[in-house]
């Protein structure tokens, strides 16, 4: 009778599952930049299509403006703070905490094949094998007509591709496409960014990206449909932050956050438009939660699809480290506001970081010392000018260039905002809060040949 009981327990996963399969579409470094969100500059057909067929997110936002550390959300189901995974370009990866189960790990257990082509950049050690499936193995970045997905006819899948997006042809500001189809002088210059005519190809470059990831998603449908897989996969379409320009990437405003979402297939109601705030880390719960499994009590999101949703009154983002750049910020996103709370305001926003040799940036950097910026613009690399606290009214200021924290009138939304934050944190014990060690500000170092300027490094430069 024991046995018995073992093996029905055992089986409940498979017994559980939906046949359906979950196909993640991941690019790298991209806004919301398509016809289905209203920017018409480049025609987006194949997202547009996958919109039209299933649900579209107006306002997902990651829990990073980076890739490693929304990466490692996602894949854990956790914000990257509760587990130490906040830090981007981690030199010391530890392993998951004892119990902490990968997404793949749970599609593993349910019978599922997982795979992932091919990007991971997670903040912690686990080897491979422990996440995708080894008899399927890796099959080599997105290329062609994917000719091997044949080989996912009859096996029920969990699969991710990686798309380069926003780093197509070099990171950005750097190495763009070699041309666009978009001309520079037509295209819209953030009042945060000076109206130059590298700024202005590097957006209309941009764009050119965004066109090129469109094409792909039409050859992933394409392959689904030519391998008779397309009426059983639910598709997900995102991206891990936003654009990779300079105020948007590794910063939390609005346009480092916001990223594109939307779920395609059985069961996803068609044509809808959902206008609740959603955190990325509700991806991977609603795609666990097409298994029909409860969630793992590890996992913080919430399945956007659940007959009972609530939807979020809130939603955390964090910058933390990124690369030799030692810094502390958290935001809050309610309905109609976002608050910043910066921790390190004797830096610049705009710190020394692994982007310096970027177009972009280097041409922020010679206006900022010959005084060509604008106030706003210049004080992105000013410490002196970097504010303890931040309130946008984002319904008035979209772009978020005034900043509300110091107006009488807005003293109870900034103690609202101030109140939320506080308690996640605590909540949470977000891990931001204590110091890294020693022995990783020296890894960081060591990587960087010195090349540091924060004063947590001072000890080793004695």
């Amino acid at each position: 009778m024991k046995l018995l009981l073992l093996l029905f327990l055992t089986a409940l996963p498979l017994l559980g599952a939906s046949k359906s399969n979950i196909l993640w579409i991941y690019v790298d470094d991209m806004s919301d930049w398509f016809g289905c969100y209203g920017d018409t500059t480049v025609p987006t057909p194949n997202i547009d299509s996958l919109a039209a067929e299933g649900t579209r997110f107006e306002r997902a936002y990651v829990p990073a403006p980076v890739c490693s550390a929304t990466r490692s959300a996602l894949i854990t189901g956790t914000m990257q703070t509760t587990h130490g995974l906040h830090h981007h370009r981690t030199m010391i990866k530890k392993p998951l905490p004892a119990g902490l189960r990968t997404l793949p790990g749970h599609f593993r257990r349910a019978g599922y094949l997982t795979f992932n082509e091919v990007k991971d950049d997670y903040n912690f050690e686990k080897a491979r094998l422990h996440l995708y499936s080894h008899e399927f193995g890796t099959k080599g970045h997105f290329s062609g007509d994917l000719e091997w997905m044949a080989e996912l006819k009859g096996k029920p899948f969990f699969g991710q591709i990686q798309l380069k997006g926003g780093k197509l042809g070099g990171e950005a500001g750097s190495k763009f496409p070699s041309e666009s189809r978009v001309d520079p002088s037509k295209v819209k210059v953030p009042s945060y960014y000076p109206d130059t005519p590298l700024f202005r190809d590097a957006i209309a470059r941009h764009y050119e990206q965004v066109a090129i990831v469109d094409a792909e998603v039409g050859t992933i449908i394409a392959a689904l449909k030519k391998n008779g897989l397309w009426d059983n996969t639910i598709v997900v379409f995102f991206t891990d932050h936003g654009s990779p320009l300079p105020r948007e990437k590794q910063n939390v405003y609005e346009a480092g956050l916001k990223v594109p979402l939307i779920f395609r297939g059985p069961g996803i109601p068609v044509g809808k438009v959902r206008n609740d705030l959603v955190n990325g880390i509700d991806i991977p719960a609603t795609s666990l939660s097409f298994l029909n499994l409860r969630q793992p009590k590890s996992f913080e999101g919430r399945d956007l699809f659940d007959k009972d949703h609530q939807p979020r009154e809130f939603v955390i983002g964090a910058r933390d480290r990124l690369g030799v750049a030692i810094d502390r910020v958290r935001t809050v996103r309610t309905d109609r506001f976002r608050y910043i709370r910066n921790y390190h305001t004797d830096r610049p926003l705009y710190q020394l970081q692994y982007r310096e040799n970027f177009a972009t940036l280097s041409e922020l950097r010679k206006l900022y010392r010959s005084g060509k910026l604008t106030p706003l613009q210049a004080s992105y690399h000013d410490p002196t000018q970097r504010p303890k606290e931040e309130l946008y009214d984002m319904e008035t200021d979209p772009d978020q260039v005034r900043n509300l924290a110091g107006a009488p009138s807005y003293v109870d939304e900034l103690e609202k905002h101030r109140a939320i934050l506080a308690r996640w944190e605590k909540e949470t014990d977000d891990k931001g809060q204590y110091p890294a060690s020693k022995e990783e500000l020296e890894a960081v170092y060591r990587h960087a040949k010195g090349k540091v300027a924060n004063p947590e490094y001072d000890f080793l430069k004695k």
